[in-house]
């Protein structure tokens, strides 16, 4: 029987939490009366997490993975959704915040036509100032920089059609970045507001340090969503600019001695604009390497610079 729906649980130290929330997740799948597989993936867990997972995996449709080291979320996630043999994805945190019941709802707006439905919580229950703050923060600037516009790009508690979050690369901390890198490649992106739940027992994973992280990684997705194909467009913009300035402030300077009779020796600004034309040729330069190493990666790894969302027929 093919699966209809493959849920991807990563664990990290859950013990306390893992028994009421699989009984849940179970309820909730069953009650969608469609084939559905469940991948528990266990990231190097310290406690008895693996030993609970290993009897979930003994129940029909349960499976669970174990990585040999604490690697993170998203590579825990690239595990589970590698093995995911189903036509949507379900990705929840194993904690119990996320509501198994809020599922049908969001397969509900995939099967309406989007590609990726992801969850709102909208009534946050943590934190304020060192988790709902900065992460509203940080969904206000990814919205505006990727310009895929969701409230809680961190929730984990989203629906996405297989073939296409396959064929995404998860590295680093880029998990949380999905909805953006797959509408980069043409998918359809919807939220849809979700149920969030105190948790209720254990702690925590993250802490602030992440929302640096999350910066830091915005830069990588906007690089790879908007220039990866032509990196000398970024390279050569910014070249173009800074030669600009440059030829600016060379001609002020010029105008300066001719004019005003102060000699270019006396001008600072001469020294800058030379240091802002070498800065400029070397971003052209960084430009062009970057462009022959893309070609080197496509023609090297027979990727193809876009992604295919449908075929029709055989010989499509």
């Amino acid at each position: 029987m093919s699966v209809t729906i493959s849920a991807v649980i990563p664990v990290f130290n859950e013990e306390e939490n893992l028994a009421s929330f699989e009984a849940e997740l179970s309820a909730a799948l069953e009650g969608l009366k469609r084939p559905y597989e469940v991948i528990w993936v266990d990231d190097g867990s310290t406690d008895g997490s693996f030993a609970l997972l290993k009897g979930f995996a003994a129940k029909p449709g349960q499976y669970a993975l174990r990585l040999s080291k604490n690697y993170g979320q998203t590579a825990a996630l690239a595990a589970g959704i590698a093995a995911a043999r189903g036509e949507w994805i379900v990705t929840l945190d194993a904690d119990g915040q996320n509501d198994p019941e809020d599922i049908a709802r969001l397969l509900a707006a995939a099967a309406a036509g989007s590609d990726v439905v992801s969850g709102w919580r909208k009534n946050r229950q943590d934190a304020f100032f060192t988790r709902v703050l900065p992460s509203r923060a940080a969904n206000a600037i990814i919205s505006s920089v990727t310009g895929v516009r969701l409230h809680d790009f961190g929730c984990t508690l989203k629906v996405y059609r297989a073939p296409l979050l396959k064929a995404a690369d998860l590295y680093g901390e880029m998990h949380r970045f999905l909805p953006a890198i797959l509408a980069y490649d043409g998918a359809s992106v919807t939220e849809l507001e979700v149920n969030h739940r105190p948790r209720r027992a254990g702690s925590s994973k993250y802490g602030l340090l992440r929302t640096f992280k999350v910066l830091l990684d915005l830069l990588t997705v906007k690089f790879m969503g908007d220039f990866i194909t032509k990196p000398i467009y970024l390279f050569g913009g910014l070249s173009l600019a800074l030669l600009g300035a440059s030829g600016l402030m060379a001609g002020y300077t010029l105008y300066n001695k001719f004019f005003n009779q102060v000699f270019v020796k006396d001008q600072p600004l001469f020294l800058l604009a030379i240091f802002t034309a070498l800065v400029a040729v070397q971003f052209a330069v960084l430009g062009l390497i970057a462009e022959v190493l893309i070609r080197t990666y496509h023609s090297s790894s027979r990727r193809p610079p876009y992604a295919v969302a449908e075929k029709a027929g055989k010989a499509a």
